[in-house]
C-alpha cells in the first residue's frame, strides 16, 4: 500500500482526468509515432490503451472541427469575426436517419436548397424564390431564418459505434464578412479623403485629422458589430442540433403541402398589412 495516499482517499474528477491523460501519454510514448499517426494507427493505439473506438472516432471528428475554427488567423478575422461558424454533437440515432432528417429540416424549416451532395455530407444555400423571400422577410412562424444569411451551410453526419452518429454543421459567412469589411473600408477611406482635402486646403492639422479619426472609429465599429451576427448564427446551428437530438426533426414526417404553405403565407401577409 502506498504510505503517502490512503487507499480510501477519493480522486476528484479533475485529478482523474489528468491522471488518465498522463497515463495515456506515457503509454503512447512507448510507441515511435514519428511525425504523426494515420487514422488506422490511432485506432490501434486506442485499442492498446483501452479506449473504445467510438470515443476515439468522436474525439477525432471534434479535433477536425477545432482545426477548421483555428484555420483563419489574421486581421480580418479579428476585426469582423470568423468566416466559419461550426457546431457539432454526438446524437443517439443512425447516420442514415439523422442525415435524412437534417436534409428535410434544412429545405423545409430553414428555406434552403441543396447545393452539393456527397455520401455523408451535404451543402445547402439560401432559396431565392419569391415565396421563400417573403417568408423570410415576414418571419412566418415567428422564426428569423438566420441560416439563410450564410453563403453556404454544410452538414456532415459520421456514424459512430453503438448506434450513434456525429453531426457537424458549418456555416460559411464569407458573404457577411466581406460586406462588413467593405463598408468599414468605405467609412475609413472617406474619412482619410476628407482629411487629405483638408490638409491640402490648409486647414489646421488637428481639425483636418478629425474626419480620418471619425471614419476609422466608425468603420471599426461597423465591422465589429458583425460579432453579434456570428453569435446568433452559432445559436441557430446549436438549435438545429437540439432539434435533432430531441427528435423534433424526423425524416418520417410528411412534408407540408404547397397549398397549405401558400395559405399560411397569405394569412401572414394579411396580418402584417392589417387586412
Amino acid at each position: 500500500m502506498n504510505d503517502l495516499v490512503p487507499d480510501t482517499a477519493r480522486i476528484d474528477r479533475h485529478a482523474l482526468e489528468r491522471i488518465i491523460r498522463r497515463a495515456a501519454e506515457l503509454q503512447a510514448g512507448e510507441r515511435d509515432i514519428g511525425e504523426g499517426l494515420t487514422e488506422s494507427d490511432l485506432m490501434l493505439l486506442g485499442k492498446d490503451v483501452g479506449i473504445p473506438a467510438r470515443y476515439l472516432q468522436q474525439a477525432l471528428l471534434e479535433e477536425q472541427t477545432r482545426s477548421v475554427m483555428q484555420a483563419e488567423p489574421g486581421f480580418a478575422s479579428w476585426l469582423a469575426g470568423p468566416r466559419y461558424v461550426v457546431a457539432h454533437r454526438s446524437i443517439a440515432d443512425t447516420g442514415e436517419r439523422v442525415h435524412a432528417a437534417l436534409g428535410r429540416w434544412m429545405t423545409e424549416g430553414e428555406l434552403l436548397i441543396v447545393k452539393r451532395r456527397f455520401p455523408n455530407r451535404t451543402s445547402w444555400e439560401p432559396r431565392k424564390d419569391m415565396f421563400s423571400s417573403i417568408k423570410r422577410e415576414l418571419r412566418v412562424g415567428g422564426r428569423a431564418y438566420r441560416l439563410a444569411q450564410a453563403r453556404e451551410i454544410v452538414g456532415q453526419v459520421s456514424p459512430l459505434d453503438g448506434g450513434r452518429c456525429h453531426v457537424q454543421l458549418l456555416a460559411d459567412l464569407a458573404n457577411t464578412r466581406r460586406s462588413r469589411l467593405t463598408g468599414a473600408t468605405t467609412l475609413a477611406g472617406s474619412g482619410a479623403v476628407a482629411t487629405t482635402i483638408g490638409l491640402a486646403l490648409g486647414v489646421m492639422v488637428p481639425v483636418a485629422l478629425l474626419p480620418a479619426g471619425i471614419g476609422l472609429v466608425a468603420g471599426t465599429a461597423l465591422a465589429r458589430k458583425r460579432m453579434g451576427q456570428v453569435e446568433q448564427m452559432q445559436v441557430s446551428l446549436e438549435q438545429v442540433l437540439d432539434r435533432l437530438e430531441h427528435g423534433e426533426i424526423s425524416a418520417d414526417r410528411p412534408g407540408a403541402d404547397r397549398g397549405g404553405t401558400i395559405e399560411r403565407l397569405a394569412s401572414e401577409i394579411r396580418r402584417n398589412l392589417g387586412v
